[in-house]
Order: structure tokens, then C-alpha cells, then sequence
């Protein structure tokens, strides 16, 4: 068995964007936030991710920017580290080692050389106690540096970044948790503690959610889960404070936020609503509506030009002062399950699954972008608790990516079922999906499993469905009436049973040739072409879980889970169980590509990964403890490019790339060591050669300039001695931003030192221009001969038409032509 050796498990998309309040850079041009393990950079106009930071090993938990130069950005992580980045270049500056997992982050301009980070109160990870602690930064040059000196501010903190903020001046510091506000005096180095009780006399919960400070006056504005908004004034002494209460939110404030300027105050919450306060004229507020799911952060640029609100649905809103929406960032979203598998779009290459309620969503691994919504049910969403709605339960697409079938089910409270099977078809002129044929109530009960015929080259398209009814029915698209209006349809081919058992799951083979299902413990296999029963196949008793054909020179077999925790292999050849071992499957799938199977199997509260051939009794590749719960969802992505990895253990990727859901819906993968190294050389890769714009001729041509450049250089340097080693750092001189580099005392003597020329370069420059004058010597004697026997040897003929004699420049210049390369010029022509 091959262990996993240099393979491993990372997020490679689809992590939350929503995760913590995302933060405008002073030109309101980008828009950072904290995605998974790395921290995102967008750009507030064009949508586009700019650059992506990593360098954290865990999860990143807050980022800010530094209030000491508008041009980084700090960022924290579980992994007990707080990073400073370049943004607007993508360069890692320095690494603070803290040694604690830090929950959030907070500087003030007024406070130099301090971060404030939320940590543990106990050494133990697990610890629900938080404080509040000052960290100050150690003075070294160095990029990794431990920075132990904190000392504590607040004890008995919210780890919710909303909950925290400095007030004006950063005169002092306010935390909320729970029914109390706590406020901390720098200067006085003393807090007050107010207190709310747990619900008025209506019932309302005065449970604290979110604070913000006003910028140039002594105010607070607290969120509250009833929907109230409390404006705290006079809190610097402890009997005489006072407050007043906003209300207009019908749920839970998420979060509450001032302008700049301190002029308006913006709350949002779950009514999808950004509300805008004016301050000191509560009486008139703003609304802007309908921003497509529940806010759960706000944050306003430092100019206060743009707000970005972060979305539920882990979507990032920029909306140009309260007035419109001018960028819509959407990322992966993750309801609370996936009902449909996970799929690959034949065309576009994007990852399928349920995004909203009666969606499907199109993402895009490549670009870990969502590229957009195909609305299932097309029916408008109530939000409202216990309400039951449409849901889309099944999809498949088929070989091509022409034809999507959808399954969507709602199922009220003592009523029957409602079912519904969609066909769609793929537009050209659209480039989406339009809907096709819609089947009212295909069968009497919960459909349990739908497949496509996999066949690239048949004439005919089916879809195979089962249900709980007892039976399955073939689907095929049947050709439209003579008519101008009406297009092809789809119609109910045949209805099959076995036994009045209940059908858990189908499959076609490779070919299309044969039709699996399985009936509870047995499973059948028909002949889609004339629809009879060629075989049934026995098995250790248990209910089928799982059915899944061979392929390529594995497509004899067929593989089967059961709920007796046995992974089933039969050849159809021979109709006989070819093998079985005893494992808890909780997924079984086969890559398209290859002839590998993927096995994920549930083991004291982890799953595990088996990475099979049929034919083979030796696994391929396993992974233990891959991730903690049970594995329901997964798909094999075609790769853009193959992979050519020579080691046994990570083979198996070379064509397609493993992606699964865990419990917690994080879109996990597979990377080899040597693809990781390949991504961290490219991040690292800091000059850009942008001299030239990047154009189709650009792009046609760029590989013979860089050729022609690299002779050009080795020409160079055979004409004339190499520089000093000095100028390597002339260069990271001249392209480093002024803002990273070091002092420019500390460069003063290396930059001088570089630009002197040795007495013995001198020399050996004098001596080669000395061998190059001789050479030339040589080379005008060798015409000179050339043209004197061309002369005794020409006829009359010869001398009517005989071109002038070239001069020495002339001749020179020939023979440096003559060396030029024109390669480029055929290969050009050819295309």
C-alpha cells in the first residue's frame, strides 16, 4: 500500500469570503479579504482577484490595514502568526511569530508600534474565554521575527471581530459580550462596565451583537439581537451615562458602522437591507434594498467614497455611498447541504452543486470564482422559517454538456409530494441553460437516483430515473411534429421493476451498452437497446449503497457498496463476485479518465481515502484521516494541462483532480509537492517584465524576443566583461518599491561600491579590444584575397552586370546580418 507521502490536503477554492469584514484600501481601488488560509485582493471595479497572499499554514482570522503606511496590510491567523503584506504587489514583508492562535486583529494610528490581537485566556486551544492583549512589535529588520511582549487590556472578550472597536482618537477601547458594554480608558488605564437586562417587557433579547465608535465624537452605536440600535453617549462616567434607541431592523443587527466623517451610521442585518442613519437626524435614514441575501458585515473606505457589505451567501457587495451597487464579488456558496452531487460541467469545465434556494450554481475551480446562477424552480424565495419551498434534490448532465436534467421536490405538511423533472438545453446564443420539457409528478414517489447515458458517439440521448414507487423509467428525447414552433421534446421511453423492490441506485457503463440498477440487495443489469433483463448478480447480504461501472481496461468490472460495510467488485464476464473486502463506504467514484476508483471510507470519526484499480489488489494511493466527519460529496475534475509526475504515490492525479466536501462545506483537494513548489516559485516571482503590453502580437512573438534577447545577452557578454557582482543588486534596487526597501544609509555603500570598476577589469577589457581589432585585420585580408580571385575568373558578361565593391563598414555590416536569426520569420508564415 502506498501511503501519501509528498500529496497533500488543502483548500483549493471555494473558501469563505464572508468569513470576517473585508477592508478598502485608501484609493478605494482594492478590496482585501480573508479567504480560508490566504487573504484575497480584488480589484473594487473590474471583480477580477488581483493577487492571492499566502503564507498562513491555518485559518486567516482578521486583516487590516496598516495605519502607519496606507500601502500594507497586516493579516492574523490560528496558526499564531500576524503577517505584513505589500498588497498592491502581492510581497510578504515581514512574520510576526506569536506562538497563540489569534482570533482577530486591531491597530489604531495613535497607537505606534502596538497591534491589539484577541487571544486565548488559557493555554488550551479549546478554551471559550477570550482577552484582549497588546502586542508590541519588536524593532528588527528581520522578515521572521518572535514577537512575545504582549501585555492584557480586556479580559473576558467577544472573539467576534464586530464586537471590538477604538473610539475617537484612539482614546479608548469598547468590547461587547452578551448583556454588557465595556469600555477602556488608555490614559486613565481604567474600564467601565454597563449592563443590559436579558429582554425588556415586550420579550425583546437585548443581547449585544455589534459595536461601532464615531470618529470625532464620544459615541457609541451598539447592535442588539431585537433589531435595536442603541446610541451610548457619556460612558466615561460610570452613573451618569446615557443612550438612545434606533430601531427599524425586524431581526438581529449584524452590523453597525460609521462614516469617516462621522456624518451617517450603516447598519445591516438579515432583511438583505443596507440601512443608512444620518447622525444627530435619526428621524431620516436611507435605505437600499434588495442586495440579494442577509449582510453580516459592513465596511466603509477610508475616503468614504465606497461601502463593500459581506453577504450570507458569502457574496461581497461595493456599493458607491448608499446610492448603487457597483461590483458584485460572489464566491462558493455553501448552503447548510448539498442535495445534488458534485458535478463537472462538460463544457465550461465549472464545478455544479446547489448555490441559492432553487439554484444551481456554476463555479469555477481554475479561477475560484462563481461564473453564474441557473434558476431551477423559478419561483421567488419567502424567507420565512418553517415554510416549506422547492428544492432542487437531483441534476445530471450529459456526455456533452447539451442536455441538464433537474429533479426538484416540496413536500408539505400532510400533503402529498410535489415532484418535478426539468430537462434543459444548452443555448449557443445564450451560452446557458434554457429550459426544455418540465414533467409534472414523473413518478408516484422520492426519486433516489437519475443518470445520463454516457455514450459520446450515440445517435440516441437517454436519462434513466428510479424511485421509491418501485420502478424506473427510460427517458428519451423524441423528435419534434412538422411544425415551425415546436422543438425537440423529451418522453417516457420504458418502465421497468423487479419484484416490487424499491431501485436505490443506476449506472451505465462506459459504452452505454449495459444499465445497472440495484433493487435494494440485488442488483440487475439491462440492455438499454432492447430493454431486457440480461442478468441479476448476488452479493454478501445488504442493502446497495453505491453502483459504479469500470473504465477503460477496468470496464469489465462493477463496483458496489453496501450497507453492511463491504465494497463489492464483480466481472461481468464471467457474472461471478470477483472480490470483497470489508470496509464502511461512505462514497464511491470513478474517474472518467483513468482507471481509477476512489474510495471514502468512515473510520473513527475521520474518513479515509483508497485510491484503487479494480484489476489490482494493491491500492494505489491511501490517505488516513483526510478530514474529520463523513465524506457524502465528491467529483473528478478534468485537469487543463497533465500532469507529469514520474512517483507512484501521485500517478493517479496526473489526469484529474480529486475535490470533496466536508461536513463543514470546505471545498477541499489533492496537491502533490512538486505542483505546490511549482505555485509558490510563480507567487514568489516579484519582477514582471512590463516593458512590452501584453497584445495578440505580443503573445505570437514573445517567444523569439525571449530567445532573441537570451543571444543577445550571451553576445553581450563574449563582446564586453561582465559587470561587478554588485549590479544583481543595482537591480533589485531599481525594481524593489521604495516603500520595502531599507534605509537608504544601510544601501549607500553596497549601491557605490557596485558602480567601481577593478584595475584588472580594465586591463582585460584593453586586451579584448586589442584581440577584437586583430580579428577584424584578419577578417578584411580574407576579403580582400576573396575579391581578387573573384576578379581574375569573371567573364565580359560578368563585368557588365557585377555589382559595386562593398566598403569595410559595409562588409561588416554584412557579416553581422549573415549571424542575425530569422528562424521566428518561417515559423510565423508556416502558422
Amino acid at each position: 500500500m502506498v501511503e501519501h507521502g509528498d500529496i497533500r490536503v488543502v483548500h483549493r477554492g471555494g473558501s469563505k469570503i464572508n468569513f470576517r469584514e473585508p477592508v478598502l484600501s485608501h484609493d478605494s481601488r482594492l478590496l482585501l479579504c480573508a479567504s480560508g488560509e490566504c487573504v484575497k485582493v480584488f480589484s473594487s471595479s473590474t471583480e477580477e482577484c488581483v493577487h492571492d497572499l499566502q503564507g498562513h499554514t491555518d485559518l486567516v482570522t482578521g486583516v487590516l490595514l496598516n495605519p502607519s503606511n496606507h500601502l500594507q496590510a497586516y493579516s492574523c491567523s490560528a496558526d499564531g502568526t500576524v503577517r505584513l503584506w505589500d498588497f498592491t504587489d502581492g510581497i510578504l514583508i515581514k512574520t510576526l511569530v506569536v506562538g497563540f492562535p489569534i482570533y482577530s486583529l486591531y491597530a489604531s494610528a495613535h497607537h505606534n508600534g502596538v497591534l491589539f490581537i484577541v487571544i486565548s485566556m488559557a493555554s488550551d486551544k479549546r478554551s471559550e474565554l477570550f482577552q484582549l492583549a497588546a502586542l508590541h512589535l519588536p524593532q528588527s529588520g528581520d522578515q521572521l521575527v518572535e514577537a512575545r511582549e504582549f501585555s492584557s487590556v480586556l479580559g473576558d472578550v467577544s472573539s467576534n471581530p464586530a464586537a471590538i472597536a477604538f473610539g475617537q482618537g484612539g482614546e479608548y477601547i469598547a468590547s461587547a459580550k452578551g448583556l454588557h458594554l465595556e469600555v477602556y480608558f488608555f490614559k486613565k488605564q481604567k474600564s467601565y462596565r454597563f449592563s443590559l437586562k436579558e429582554d425588556n417587557k415586550k420579550g425583546a433579547k437585548n443581547t449585544f451583537t455589534c459595536l461601532s465608535c464615531h470618529p470625532k465624537d464620544d459615541c457609541i452605536a451598539t447592535g442588539h439581537e431585537d433589531g435595536k440600535i442603541r446610541l451610548w453617549r457619556n460612558f466615561n462616567h460610570k452613573r451618569e451615562y446615557t443612550y438612545s434607541t434606533l430601531h427599524w431592523h425586524h431581526s438581529a443587527v449584524s452590523s453597525v458602522r460609521f462614516t469617516p466623517e462621522g456624518t451617517n451610521l450603516l447598519s445591516g442585518g438579515v432583511e438583505s437591507v443596507l440601512v443608512q442613519w444620518r447622525y444627530n437626524q435619526e428621524t431620516q435614514k436611507d435605505f437600499l434594498p434588495r442586495l440579494g441575501a442577509a449582510i453580516t458585515h459592513i465596511a466603509v473606505s477610508p475616503d468614504g467614497e465606497l461601502f463593500c457589505t459581506a453577504h450570507s451567501d458569502n457574496k461581497l457587495t461595493v456599493i458607491q455611498s448608499c446610492v448603487k451597487v457597483s461590483a458584485v464579488i460572489q464566491g462558493l456558496v455553501k448552503g447548510e447541504s448539498v442535495r445534488t452531487d458534485l458535478m463537472v460541467d462538460p463544457r465550461s469545465k465549472a464545478l455544479v452543486l446547489n448555490g441559492k434556494p432553487g439554484h444551481l450554481q456554476f463555479y469555477s475551480l481554475q479561477r475560484d470564482k462563481q461564473l453564474y446562477n441557473l434558476d431551477i424552480v423559478q419561483q421567488e424565495y419567502i424567507h420565512e422559517s418553517g415554510l416549506q419551498q422547492f428544492e432542487v434534490v437531483k441534476a445530471a448532465f450529459d456526455t456533452r454538456g447539451n442536455w441538464l436534467a433537474t429533479v426538484e421536490e416540496r413536500k408539505q405538511k400532510d400533503s402529498t409530494l410535489e415532484l418535478n423533472l426539468k430537462l434543459w438545453a444548452y443555448d449557443e446564443q445564450t451560452q446557458s441553460f434554457v429550459l426544455n420539457t418540465t414533467v409534472s409528478g414523473p413518478h408516484e414517489a422520492r426519486i433516489t437516483a437519475m443518470c445520463f447515458c454516457h455514450t459520446a458517439d450515440s445517435q440516441t440521448t437517454m436519462l434513466v430515473s428510479a424511485s421509491q414507487d418501485g420502478h424506473f423509467k427510460a427517458w428519451q428525447l423524441a423528435e419534434a411534429a412538422q411544425t415551425e414552433d415546436e422543438g425537440p421534446f423529451w418522453s417516457c421511453d420504458f418502465v421497468g421493476a423487479y419484484h416490487s423492490l424499491v431501485p436505490e441506485c443506476c449506472c451505465f457503463s462506459a459504452d452505454g451498452s449495459l444499465l445497472a440498477i440495484s433493487f435494494q440487495e440485488v442488483v440487475t443489469v439491462w440492455s438499454p437497446a432492447s430493454w431486457e433483463l440480461l442478468t441479476t448478480l448476488s452479493q454478501p447480504p445488504g442493502a446497495i449503497r453505491d453502483l459504479c461501472f469500470g473504465r477503460q481496461s477496468c470496464s469489465k468490472y462493477l463496483l458496489g457498496t453496501t450497507a453492511k460495510n463491504l465494497l463489492c467488485c464483480w466481472n461481468l464476464l464471467t457474472c461471478t463476485l470477483e472480490w470483497s473486502t470489508s470496509m464502511d463506504v461512505s462514497l464511491l467514484l470513478s474517474d472518467p479518465l483513468s482507471e481509477n476508483m476512489a474510495a471514502f471510507c468512515s473510520h473513527a470519526g475521520c474518513t479515509d481515502l483508497f485510491v484503487f484499480k479494480p484489476s489490482e489488489p494493491r491500492p494505489l494511493f491511501s490517505h488516513k484521516a483526510i478530514c474529520s466527519g463523513k465524506v457524502t460529496r465528491a467529483v473528478f475534475a478534468p485537469r487543463e494541462e497533465m500532469l507529469e509526475s514520474c512517483e507512484e504515490s501521485s500517478q493517479w492525479l496526473n489526469r484529474s483532480q480529486l475535490y470533496f466536501l466536508t461536513q463543514y462545506m470546505d471545498l477541499m483537494t489533492f496537491i502533490t509537492k512538486a505542483e505546490e513548489d511549482r505555485l509558490m516559485a510563480s507567487s514568489k516571482r516579484l519582477v514582471i517584465d512590463d516593458s512590452v503590453a501584453v497584445t495578440p502580437f505580443y503573445l505570437l512573438l514573445g517567444k523569439h524576443r525571449q530567445q532573441q534577447q537570451e543571444k543577445q545577452d550571451r553576445s553581450f557578454s563574449a563582446e564586453r566583461n561582465q559587470l561587478p557582482q554588485g549590479s544583481v543588486a543595482i537591480k533589485e534596487l531599481l525594481h524593489t518599491p521604495a516603500h520595502v526597501l531599507p534605509s537608504a544609509s544601510f544601501l549607500c555603500s553596497m549601491f557605490v561600491r557596485s558602480l567601481l570598476i577593478s584595475v584588472t577589469d580594465s586591463r582585460e577589457e584593453k586586451k579584448s579590444e586589442e584581440e577584437e581589432m586583430e580579428s577584424d585585420k584578419e577578417e578584411e585580408s580574407e576579403c580582400e584575397m576573396e575579391a581578387s580571385t573573384m576578379g581574375q575568373g569573371q567573364t565580359a558578361e560578368a563585368q557588365e552586370t557585377a555589382a559595386p565593391a562593398l566598403t569595410k563598414a559595409q562588409a561588416r555590416e554584412l557579416r553581422r546580418v549573415k549571424k542575425l536569426d530569422h528562424s521566428w520569420l518561417s515559423s510565423l508564415l508556416d502558422s
